[in-house]
């Protein structure tokens, strides 16, 4: 069996939420992870505020944004949130550009581009 850690002091295990990869970091700020109610759905929310969410991925760059070409889209353009700041996650709201500002993050959205 797997072992087991304890994400952000919660109690709940990060290998019970499927987030084996998980490593807790003095550096954050706040840490908010809600699990419903069993018989509502599997939504679990995660906040993380205080710090930069991308601490080394392409940094010379403004802003990350990545795209995916996919052929059966309904959209031609589709944005999902990559920064957790979204108030309709997972879709994007721009909500990365004020988190940017604060932290001199350079995290953006990952595109689904129909083919």
């Amino acid at each position: 069996m797997a072992s087991s850690t304890t994400a952000f002091g919660s109690g709940v295990s990060t290998t019970a939420l499927g987030l084996s990869s998980l490593k807790p970091s003095p550096t954050v700020g706040v840490a908010t992870i809600i699990v419903p109610k069993p018989r509502r759905s599997s939504a679990m929310v995660v906040r993380v505020e205080g710090q930069t969410i991308n601490p080394e991925i392409r940094k010379t760059e403004e802003k990350v944004v990545d795209s995916v070409v996919v052929t059966e889209l309904s959209k031609p353009l589709t944005a999902y949130c990559r920064c957790w700041r979204s108030g309709t996650f997972p879709l994007c709201d721009g909500g990365h550009v004020k988190h940017n500002k604060a932290t001199g993050d350079n995290v953006g959205p990952l595109l689904l581009k129909k083919q």
